[in-house]
C-alpha cells in the first residue's frame, strides 16, 4: 500500500466548475460529471487551503453557438484570441444550471472564482481568460497567500482542468491533477492530448488512494 500523501498549509486544492450544467441531465453534461463530487469531498477534507471555481456565463456570450447564426454546438470559430469552440448554452448566470452540484461540499472553501462573464472571451482556465493575458484574480490570490503547490480536480478533465493546470505550472507553481476526482469530454482525441501536454509540462498526476 502507498504512503498517505503528506498535505501541508502551503497546498491548495483546486475544485473546478462542479456545477449543474456539467453533470448528468445539465446542458452540457461530462459523461459521469457527478461521480467527481464524493472523491473531491473526500480529498477536500485533507486541505486547509480550497477554491472553487464557477462558471457564469451571460446569455449573449460569444462561446455559445446559438448567439452564432448557422452554427451548431462543437463546432469551432475563429476569434482575436484564437480557436473558439461552440458550445450549447450552460452556466448561464443566475441559472440552476450554474448552481454547484447540491452534494458538493461547499463549506470548506475560502475562495470562489466566477469565470466566463464577459461577453466576448471564453475562460476555460481558472488564472486567466483564453487570451491568457486577462486575469481572474487567483494567481494573485494564491501568490499572496504563499502557497506553493497547486492540487487541481473537477470538471472537465481535457478544457477546464487541463488549461487551469497548465497555467498553474506556467506560473510557477508544484502542479498535481487529481486524476479520479476529474471526468473528460475528449472531444477529437482532447483526453490523450492533455496527457501528453500534462507530461510535457511537469504536470503531476495522481490518484484518490494517495490521499487515503
Amino acid at each position: 500500500m502507498r504512503p498517505c500523501m503528506k498535505i501541508s498549509d502551503r497546498d491548495v486544492l483546486l475544485a473546478i466548475d462542479v456545477q449543474n450544467d456539467f453533470c448528468t441531465g445539465g446542458a452540457l453534461a461530462v459523461p459521469g460529471g457527478e461521480k467527481v463530487v464524493p472523491a473531491i469531498n473526500r480529498v477536500a477534507q485533507k486541505f486547509a487551503n480550497v477554491v472553487l471555481t464557477q462558471d457564469w456565463h451571460p446569455r449573449d456570450h460569444v462561446s455559445f453557438a446559438t448567439n452564432h447564426a448557422g452554427k451548431q454546438p462543437f463546432e469551432t470559430i475563429e476569434l482575436d484570441y484564437g480557436t473558439q469552440v461552440l458550445w450549447p448554452s450552460h452556466c448561464v448566470q443566475g441559472t440552476a444550471g450554474a448552481e454547484f452540484h447540491r452534494e458538493l461540499d461547499v463549506v470548506r472553501a475560502s475562495l470562489v472564482v466566477r469565470k466566463g462573464f464577459r461577453r466576448g472571451i471564453d475562460s476555460y482556465s481558472a488564472l486567466f481568460e483564453n487570451d491568457h493575458k486577462t486575469p481572474t484574480g487567483l494567481l494573485g490570490y494564491l501568490r499572496e497567500r504563499k502557497l506553493k503547490t497547486v492540487f487541481v480536480a473537477g470538471l472537465a478533465l481535457d478544457f477546464c482542468v487541463r488549461f487551469s493546470a497548465e497555467d498553474a505550472r506556467q506560473a510557477g507553481f508544484e502542479v498535481a491533477v487529481v486524476e479520479d476526482a476529474c471526468r473528460g469530454i475528449d472531444l477529437d482525441g482532447s483526453v490523450a492530448a492533455t496527457h501528453r501536454s500534462f507530461r510535457d509540462r511537469g504536470i503531476s498526476v495522481v490518484s484518490l488512494e494517495a490521499f487515503l
